[in-house]
């Protein structure tokens, strides 16, 4: 069926694939989605409860921010990052994020989580402390690559804070779309269906932030007094916005690295990916060498001077992954075993969730996913990457302007935003219908209907309603005040899933397993560094 597909056609006077051959199939064989896999991280900053950035460590009650499975840091010591492991099971993924929001928020004290993707005031950007991991090479390296993040691209970009959706399909989705036998001898057939997974996303995941997108403003504290040519509109006060802005996480302003648009990475093949990440590793940067790797003092300034330190560093709004074994480079575990799931990087943290997220995105998540995954998607040179970067910023910047229009690729034909999607979403309503056989219920299909609703009345969007919010109280005020109610609520509930117990072996442990990690190093640090170079 994979090869079938010759599917890619205007419809309804849209650019959208014409999938209705791909969607009776699945309609034909809806068992071929049962065992789909999801896993969660959440990042949030802690705060004091006027929403100033916590200038306190990283909580050791909490265990090892290094070995801990479900509880780390992200680039700072503030910035907390919460992983669930993969599940089938998208309410017990959630229940068991929950828990361990229950779980921090009791061990917080008087500090709460931020309930919003970008930072709210902060004084000096210089006090934000780079999360510490210990004393071994490996923990130390992961203080240095963020030294290096630091210095390259501000600390204010790096504690800017998200959600990741990490999505697989089921071995026997495989089996009957592609006539894949198992996984290891149909990897490369797997691998080229995630890609066009990707591809399609590229093209029409800026749906995303217009549906989900909640950092339609900054505080002014963000710009570091540097003048904005954008057409901001403030309260006078800390607060800056855009009035038709979706996710200014997602824009030039936000999370990006203008130096990166060169480096030519395409996902038409995942050799073709892998060559060119493995590439850009080795390329010397020129702004960056003028930094240095020590300053006169001898002190660390980044872990080299490469357009990217180490794979993580490429900014994208989704990746190819697979779990890597120990000492395993990313791009290296994905030559190996193919890709095994795809991360979604494009969630701004949710703010009416006390977790940052909710199971209407998921669920909408895959009813998406699933479509690009059945879409045509012819390949996409690097400039036609770059345009549909084009896209995702005129709706990250101004989606809910109305009239506004869209393109796909490169395409001088463009059309209106709300007519593709709404044909965009007459596929998923037929996805979902298959999603919620299995269950005997309707609630993707509810999903559909309820969020199709948010192109003809862009109010209902995120970024329009918690917009409403930080105009009546700022942007600080706002987020301070749902921190402290989300804190309570979170503090007063029961465990859903996980135990006081199972929260203080694994704190024990991860203790444990640092310090033994710690005491197994042989190497000094420079010759550790070179070993990983070489």
């Amino acid at each position: 069926m994979l090869n079938k597909n010759k599917l890619f056609a205007q419809r309804e006077g849209n650019v959208i694939p014409d999938v209705s051959k791909a969607l009776a199939w699945l309609e034909a064989h809806p068992d071929a989605l049962k065992g789909i896999g999801r896993g969660i991280e959440r990042e949030t900053l802690r705060v004091d409860p006027e929403g100033r950035l916590a200038t306190t460590g990283h909580p050791a009650s909490l265990g090892s921010a290094l070995k801990h499975d479900w509880i780390t840091t992200d680039f700072a010591e503030t910035l907390l990052e919460f992983i669930t492991p993969v599940d089938q099971n998208i309410d017990r993924s959630l229940a068991f994020l929950r828990d361990i929001h229950r779980h921090v928020a009791r061990e917080l004290g008087e500090e709460r989580m931020w309930p919003f993707s970008m930072p709210g005031y902060v004084e000096d950007a210089e006090n934000i402390q780079l999360a510490q991991y210990g004393s071994s090479n490996i923990g130390k390296m992961k203080t240095l690559y963020r030294q290096g993040l630091k210095n390259r691209y501000s600390a204010l970009m790096q504690i800017i804070s998200g959600v990741h959706y990490n999505f697989s399909l089921p071995l026997s989705f495989w089996q009957e779309w592609a006539d894949v036998k198992d996984a290891e001898s149909g990897k490369e057939t797997i691998s080229a269906g995630y890609l066009r997974l990707i591809r399609n996303y590229y093209r029409y995941g800026w749906v995303i932030p217009y549906l989900f997108g909640a950092s339609p403003a900054i505080s002014s504290s963000f710009l570091q007094g540097r003048v904005s040519k954008l057409p901001f509109e403030t309260d006078g006060k800390d607060t800056l916005w855009l009035p038709y802005a979706t996710s200014l996480r997602l824009s030039d302003l936000g999370y990006t690295n203008k130096s990166q648009s060169g480096l030519g990475i395409t996902f038409n093949s995942l050799d073709g990916y892998v060559a060119a990440l493995k590439a850009a590793i080795k390329t010397p940067s020129e702004e960056f060498a003028a930094m240095g790797i020590k300053d006169a003092d001898g002190h660390w300034r980044q872990l080299n001077t490469n357009v990217l330190q180490i794979e993580n560093e490429l900014y994208a709004p989704i990746r190819p992954k697979r779990v890597t074994r120990s000492g395993e480079a990313p791009s290296d575990a994905l030559l190996r075993g193919g890709i095994e799931y795809i991360e979604v990087r494009s969630l701004d943290i949710n703010p009416f969730s006390p977790v940052g997220v909710d199971a209407d995105q998921a669920r909408f998540l895959d009813l998406f996913l699933i479509w690009c995954t059945l879409a045509d998607a012819p390949e996409m040179s690097a400039d036609e990457l770059l345009c549909s970067r084009k896209n995702w910023n005129r709706v990250v910047m101004e989606g809910r302007k109305p009239g506004l229009m869209i393109g796909v690729g490169c395409s001088e034909t463009e059309h209106a935003l709300v007519d593709v999607g709404k044909a965009l979403f007459a596929d998923l309503r037929r996805v979902a219908e298959v999603l919620d056989s299995h269950h005997g219920d309707t609630q993707y299909q509810q999903v559909s209907d309820q969020l199709v609703a948010s192109f003809d009345d862009p109010e209902l969007t995120y970024s329009a309603r918690i917009l409403h919010a930080i105009k009546e109280n700022g942007l600080t005020g706002a987020g301070a005040a749902l921190a402290k109610q989300y804190h309570q609520m979170l503090r007063e509930e029961a465990y859903e899933i996980l135990t006081e117990e199972d929260f203080s072996r694994q704190a024990k442990e991860s203790v444990q397993a640092q310090a033994k990690l710690e005491q197994s190093d042989t190497l000094d640090f420079e010759a550790y560094l070179a070993t990983r170079e070489g």
